[in-house]
């Protein structure tokens, strides 16, 4: 964070001070929410939730080294020195933009229905090639994770990477206009957030808007657009930034080429830019991840990376986030992969290819793949569709278990399941986490591989945590689980 006095983030957030007694006071670490990753000179911006007060925490935010605490009401210790605005998040957001503003760093925004965090943390790991970089941990995409991640560069931060969400019409645009980005990735649009949307195009209008806040091509605006997903490449007609295409077709210009998948389930492909090729190995489970990297390809290209140096650094790249396709070997050789972060159609259908591909790789004769799915939230009217649809495709690519999680829209999975053609045992439907490890525990045996995955509600990343914690863990060929 560039260091702030209090009386400049109480002039940039329109706040009242409270119990300052040094206005030259200065705020030189990170802003947080969480007292307990509060340190010397950080901000911590108090938010009154449903259930925890963080007005409540403001003295433990002090004893860590927090130098000020951002609020919304004056604290009951006089002693605290507080800047007392009307909303927290708008304030955060104030200080945001006048960080990113200041910095002049090169700021990379992107967005997509599936995809994004795995994309933003290949990005990162290209651009920390090319100097220091600053990125969200896990998926801080919204109205407060954003300004927080913004808040974290400093003088010294040469890209910021940004995730950006949303969840209506609007959300991205006020994003866009907190830490208005230079270059603009656009993954793809799927179904995720369908219910709340009412439909795909909306979900391309609101995605779009990222494109239409980048600066002019004349101005150095990029927009990085998947050539291989109609909704996405028709949003070159929105944006004034010159497109910058990748894909699999043959008029993008950051191209695959000879896609296929290692034993082990890893894409492999020759990766076609305008300077150069390279061949590419990800360290990645599933064929969804090619556009992905394509796309953190693109940004890198863009940025000065060379195809060879793309290649490498793309074949190196691991996973950031916890929960994303985390892969596992237990010491009694059953692999678990933990995809329990968060689901959709599109996320779900891609994740069971993976699974079937790696457990065709089984190390073990005879072993089995396992599909733990919950939920997929947010889908309204397309629910039951969705849902049903999902247990159809487990049966078409042969998984051999089917175990579904919950209530009635894992009830659905099942009976999608059992119409396409599943019997006796090989599709199930339990009550919740815990019976779904019971199950397991009884039935699993070496070269077994089971996914789980469901919305980050459901919880389901307690049947993998349960799962690991029974016989223990051995990295899946030297990748550590949990980062």
């Amino acid at each position: 964070m560039i260091p702030l006095t209090l009386a400049e983030i109480a002039a940039l957030t329109g706040g009242r001070q409270y119990g300052i007694t040094d206005p030259e006071a200065r705020v030189t670490g990170p802003a947080v929410i969480d007292s307990r990753e509060a340190e010397p000179g950080s901000l911590f911006a108090a938010f009154a939730g449903a259930r925890v007060d963080g007005h409540d925490f403001a003295r433990d935010a002090l004893a860590q080294g927090a130098t000020c605490v951002l609020a919304t009401r004056p604290l009951d210790d006089p002693a605290v020195p507080a800047v007392v605005v009307e909303d927290v998040t708008r304030a955060l957001g104030a200080l945001a933009r006048d960080s990113v503003a200041r910095l002049g760093t090169q700021v990379v925004a992107l967005t997509g229905s599936a995809g994004k965090t795995s994309t933003k943390d290949l990005i990162a790991q290209l651009l920390e090639r090319l100097g220091p970089t600053v990125w969200p941990p896990g998926s801080l995409n919204n109205e407060i994770g954003l300004p927080l991640t913004a808040l974290r560069a400093g003088a010294e931060t040469r890209h910021l990477v940004l995730e950006m969400g949303a969840r209506g019409i609007g959300h991205i645009r006020y994003l866009a206009e907190l830490t208005p980005p230079r270059i603009g990735v656009v993954l793809n649009v799927g179904t995720a957030h369908v219910g709340e949307f009412g439909g795909r195009e909306a979900i391309a209008t609101a995605k779009g808007e990222l494109v239409e806040a980048l600066p002019s091509a004349a101005d150095g605006g990029v927009a990085v657009l998947n050539a291989d997903d109609p909704l996405v490449r028709a949003m070159t007609a929105r944006t004034a930034a010159r497109p910058l295409l990748f894909g699999e077709a043959e008029e993008a210009e950051i191209r695959a080429v000879n896609v296929r998948l290692t034993e082990e389930g890893r894409p492999t492909f020759t990766l076609h830019t305008p300077t150069g090729c390279g061949e590419v190995t990800l360290r990645l489970y599933g064929e969804h991840h090619v556009s992905n990297a394509l796309a953190a390809a693109a940004v890198a290209h863009e940025l000065g990376m060379s195809a060879e140096g793309i290649a490498e650094a793309l074949s190196a790249a691991g996973t950031l986030s916890r929960w994303r396709m985390e892969v596992t070997e237990r010491a009694d050789g059953v692999t678990v992969v933990n995809d329990a972060y968060n689901a959709n159609p599109d996320s779900t259908r891609a994740a069971l290819r993976a699974l079937v591909a790696m457990g065709g790789a089984a190390k073990a004769p005879g072993g089995r793949t396992w599909a733990v799915l919950g939920e997929m939230a947010e889908l309204g009217e397309e629910a039951l569709t969705e849902h049903d649809a999902i247990g159809r495709l487990a049966v078409r690519l042969n998984v051999s278990k089917l175990v579904a999680v919950g209530g009635r829209e894992a009830h659905w999975i099942d009976m999608g399941a059992k119409n396409e053609g599943s019997w006796g045992e090989e599709s199930v439907h339990v009550s919740d986490a815990e019976a779904a490890v019971d199950l397991l525990r009884g039935q699993l045996r070496p070269g077994d591989v089971v996914l789980v995955k469901a919305s980050r509600s459901v919880g389901l990343e307690r049947v993998a945590q349960a799962l690991l914690d029974e016989r223990g863990s051995a990295d899946a060929e030297g990748e550590v689980a949990a980062r």
